[in-house]
């Protein structure tokens, strides 16, 4: 069998299910991050052979001459664990996706297993800080907000993870809602060394224009429990698009006016503060205020009218909670989506005291 042909084969096995096999591999697919050029990167696969019986190794084939595996020879016994090495050779710049089928008694189909990751001229590490711990490793930050987003937008944001620990973790988010997909590479990441998590935000799936909030879970492997220690925050902010007015519409469109947009609030030792807020329309239609929405906990909002003609105006009440404000991770905002093509968002930002 040619190189060509190993490597069709196993790019077709790789989707094909694994009826009745009998080894199970703790990652399927490893990624090994930035690797040096012509700096030989070796990964190790923890397997097991769960079945009843013992296991033999035949065989172990790559997708490709660039990458060696090292497996056992001998047999494996039922319920045995056992370990497979491969090497990439790290000599083509660029991206890697590397197949690595291993033959055995368990089944006429080969398990297979992925490496892939990123060979660079020259690593450059994050410079900046890690000032926030989540379980073993600490960030660079601890929520996410993909502002002004529009439909069809794929905004990604990363987090930066430096292992602070004496073990090797391999980090993973969880509970990712359909909006939202991630990663983290490297798979694995050693004591002292660092890492990133890629969070992209899937805009067509949010159901609401404004804001949109979910946590998500940063475990420190794979199955690895959520807990309040491991929270991430993702927040996301789809506005309404007017690139189909016609200048008309503009020149007769709704205009927002706020009194103020940014607040002081000073509690003085009480638990509570109020403030008000005018919201007026100036513009030539009426104004729609479709959503008005808190970025965090600890502040309640009164509006008895969402539509205003044009010159009518209302006023916002605003009430803080101190208690609640003071565990808060992001800037306490509030947020108005309205029809007014100039502002589709509108931002009262509170500062604390």
């Amino acid at each position: 069998m040619n190189r060509k042909t190993v490597i069709f084969s196993l790019l077709t096995l790789a989707v094909l299910p694994a009826m009745g096999q009998r080894i199970v591999a703790d990652r399927e697919v490893i990624d090994c991050g930035k690797v040096m050029f012509e700096h030989p990167v070796t990964v190790s696969y923890e397997l097991k052979n769960k079945g009843g019986s013992q296991l033999i190794i035949s065989d172990v084939k790559t997708s490709c001459g660039c990458t060696t595996v090292s497996f056992p020879r001998d047999p494996i016994p039922a319920d045995g664990a056992f370990t497979v090495s491969a090497t990439y050779d790290a000599r083509q710049l660029g991206h890697f996706n590397k197949q690595i089928g291993i033959y055995s008694n368990a089944s006429d189909r080969p398990v297979v297993l992925g490496l892939k990751g990123v060979v660079v001229e020259k690593i450059v590490d994050f410079s900046g800080e890690y000032p926030y711990r989540i379980a073993d490793v600490l960030v660079d930050i601890n929520n996410i907000e993909f502002d002004d987003v529009g439909s069809g937008d794929m905004p990604v944001q990363k987090i930066h993870i430096k292992n602070n620990s004496t073990k090797t973790v391999s980090p993973v988010l969880m509970h990712l809602p359909d909006y939202l997909k991630g990663y983290v590479s490297p798979t694995r990441i050693a004591p002292g060394h660092e890492g990133e998590a890629t969070v992209t935000l899937l805009s067509k799936k949010l159901r609401n224009f404004g804001l949109t909030q979910t946590s998500i879970y940063l475990g420190m492997f794979p199955g690895d429990k959520v807990s309040p220690e491991k929270v991430i925050e993702v927040s996301a902010v789809l506005l309404p698009g007017f690139s189909t007015l016609t200048d008309f519409q503009r020149a007769n469109a709704p205009v927002l006016e706020l009194s103020a947009h940014k607040l002081d609030i000073d509690f003085q030792g009480k638990q509570k503060q109020q403030e008000t807020i005018l919201v007026r329309n100036v513009g030539k239609s009426t104004l729609e205020i479709q959503s008005v929405q808190v970025f965090t906990s600890g502040i309640e909002l009164t509006m008895p009218k969402r539509q205003l003609v044009p010159g009518e105006e209302v006023k916002m009440r605003i009430t803080a909670k101190a208690k609640d404000l003071r565990n808060v991770r992001s800037q306490p905002r509030i947020l108005m989506i309205t029809n007014d093509p100039d502002n589709a968002k509108a931002v009262i930002t509170l500062n604390v005291k």
